[in-house]
């Protein structure tokens, strides 16, 4: 879980230091207007890729999160099944061996 949070923020931060670097870099740069289009254009195709790459990242470790969980689901499943049939051999062994004593006391 603690990754997650971490993965989280690590997104967090990337996207808000590349908008910040992107303001900032168009607040100071001394480039003429079509020079600053064509690094705005340039600087936006670059967080685009990396987007996708975050995106992509994130999405195999959901993936990979969901299967880990429906497997520990699956396996907890079969534990309690497991459970529940040794309790209810045991409860028919009991109940058996009561109606044995029983019908030996009715003799």
């Amino acid at each position: 879980m603690s990754e997650q949070k971490n993965f989280g923020a690590f997104v967090m931060g990337f996207v808000i230091g590349s908008l910040s670097g992107a303001i900032a870099s168009l607040l100071l740069a001394p480039q003429s207007g079509e020079e600053t289009r064509q690094i705005i254009k340039d600087r936006a195709i670059e967080l685009k890729d990396k987007s996708q790459e975050t995106f992509e990242e994130t999405k195999k470790k959901a993936e990979e999160a969901y299967k880990e969980i429906l497997s520990k689901g699956m396996k907890k499943g079969e534990e309690a099944l497991d459970t529940v049939e040794e309790e209810v051999s045991s409860t028919k062994k009991k109940v058996k061996k009561a109606s044995e004593e029983l019908e030996e006391e009715n003799d």
